[in-house]
């Protein structure tokens, strides 16, 4: 189960797909995917018969549920946010583990190849391109994308979700990737090497190449393989016959072309996952189309970030909590009960962890080794670090501990000159992309674990008990 349209048929036999008839691509469809996401179960939207279009949908909210992303990460299709959670626990080190093992497999056929468009003739806005948000400054077709690019010298593939908008009248869009990701650090060697750099992009695939292409894989590591490995089976690719690049044969819709340094268009700004429109319009590298591909009636993957929550945001928080805490149990750190990154800070900026505290400055060395991990150390802002009685997961907790348990003039620690992001609305405009962060130590002081007032708050077993007993009294 490689393609989209799959997926899409497993998601409706369950009843978490909603079909949405009629509706603007001009904020409209926007707004009706961001008042989805504030519901308490936010339901898959697809979008059909797009006003001003005779052909091709969008779809929003793949991925932003323990359902939907249980399907979509091969854990099964039938878990609540608990149990999607528990079967995370441990997995991405083992797909990062076993990703080389899942190569993707060449194939020559594929209904992508049901309509092929020679670089003259592209025309991007021949598809229902939103607009998202009232203030984007186009209509950004990538947003559940996934860009292909490739290393010159080690020819290692990266796959990336990267915001795209639409320019040239439909024949271009650029492509925004942030300066220090992967997809940014391939284009920037082939200019170094006074080269283009070719580049593929997938407008609409399995929600697992959202995942892949929007969370922190491992440097070497293919996002391809690694689905690969998250699904249990080999992707289907084709190969593109002007870059030599794989695009994924479940695509509903890919183009393959090249960037050059020179080749620039005015982009943005956009709302973005911080829940503020980054920037002011400034030129971005813009892709020279060699050819567009597409199905007959093809999807498009919309994943529109804002103020959390949004599109991606559970998914986001999900399996960065899932990576975090592998990483600081791969680093040897012992007693780590818990990681969270919280929806509300986009799944990036504000992260709980939980520890069993071992030794005098335990909880210091996991807080900070948390903010520097590569899996977490993108755009970071706090680290909270709690006693394993506290549950990562509830803020109210979370804040509880920081408030009782942490003396700030020696609980807090501030690291500057960090990895920022220019999408930070607290950066100044000209200035280089740096941040500073917190390390918060909201655990119970080391030295006064035996003798540090107790919790009042009934023993688990006995309030279990009592809730058995009295369950008329909570129905």
């Amino acid at each position: 189960m490689t393609d989209l349209r799959s997926w899409l048929e497993k998601v409706e036999s369950f009843g978490e797909l909603r079909h949405v008839l009629g509706a603007h691509w001009d904020t409209e469809l926007g707004a009706i995917a961001e008042l989805s996401y504030r519901t308490p179960e936010p339901k898959a939207l697809l979008f059909d018969d797009i006003d001003g279009y005779a052909t091709g949908r969008v779809l929003t909210g793949s991925t932003g549920s323990a359902r939907r992303l249980g399907l979509t990460l091969g854990l099964g299709d039938d878990l609540d946010d608990a149990a999607v959670v528990a079967a995370l626990r441990g997995k991405p080190s083992v797909w990062a583990a076993t990703a080389r093992d899942h190569p993707t497999e060449t194939v020559t056929s594929s209904p992508l190849l049901d309509n092929v468009v020679e670089g003259r003739d592209v025309d991007l806005l021949s598809l229902p391109v939103p607009r998202w948000h009232a203030e984007d400054g186009g209509r950004f077709i990538g947003t559940g994308c996934l860009v292909i690019t490739t290393d010159p010298e080690t020819k290692d593939i990266n796959g990336g979700c990267y915001r795209m908008e639409v320019v040239e009248d439909g024949r271009s869009a650029t492509i925004a990737a942030v300066p220090g990701k992967h997809g940014a650090q391939h284009v920037r060697r082939w200019f170094d090497r006074g080269e283009k750099a070719p580049v593929v992009v997938s407008f609409g695939h399995h929600p697992v190449l959202l995942v892949t292409g929007g969370t922190e894989v491992p440097t070497g590591i293919s996002e391809l393989e690694y689905a690969g490995a998250i699904l249990g089976e080999r992707l289907p690719v084709l190969i593109g016959e002007h870059t030599g690049l794989p695009i994924p044969a479940g695509s509903e819709v890919a183009i393959e072309g090249w960037l050059s340094p020179d080749h620039l268009a005015d982009e943005g700004p956009f709302g973005e996952w911080t829940g503020y429109y980054s920037g002011r319009r400034r030129p971005a590298p813009a892709l020279e189309i060699a050819r567009m591909y597409h199905r007959d009636d093809p999807v498009l993957l919309g994943a529109p970030p804002g103020k959390p929550p949004h599109d991606y945001s559970y998914m986001r928080t999900v399996m960065k909590s899932a990576m975090i805490e592998d990483a600081l149990v791969a680093a040897g750190v012992p007693g780590v009960r818990g990681a969270w990154a919280h929806e509300a800070g986009g799944g990036r900026l504000f992260i709980a962890v939980s520890v069993e505290t071992r030794y005098a400055g335990h909880s210091t060395q996991v807080g900070h080794l948390t903010a520097q991990l590569p899996a977490a150390a993108y755009m970071n802002r706090f680290v909270v670090v709690v006693d394993d009685d506290i549950d990562v997961a509830n803020l109210d907790e979370v804040v509880w501990a920081m408030s009782t348990r942490c003396d700030p003039v020696r609980d807090i620690d501030v690291v500057g000159g960090t990895w920022g992001s220019k999408l930070d609305p607290m950066l100044v405009e000209g200035a280089p992309p740096y941040n500073s962060r917190a390390v918060v130590d909201a655990t119970r002081p080391y030295d006064r674990r035996a003798t540090f007032p107790k919790v009042s708050t009934g023993d688990p077993a006995y309030l279990r008990s009592v809730m058995a007993k009295w369950a008329d009294v909570f129905s």
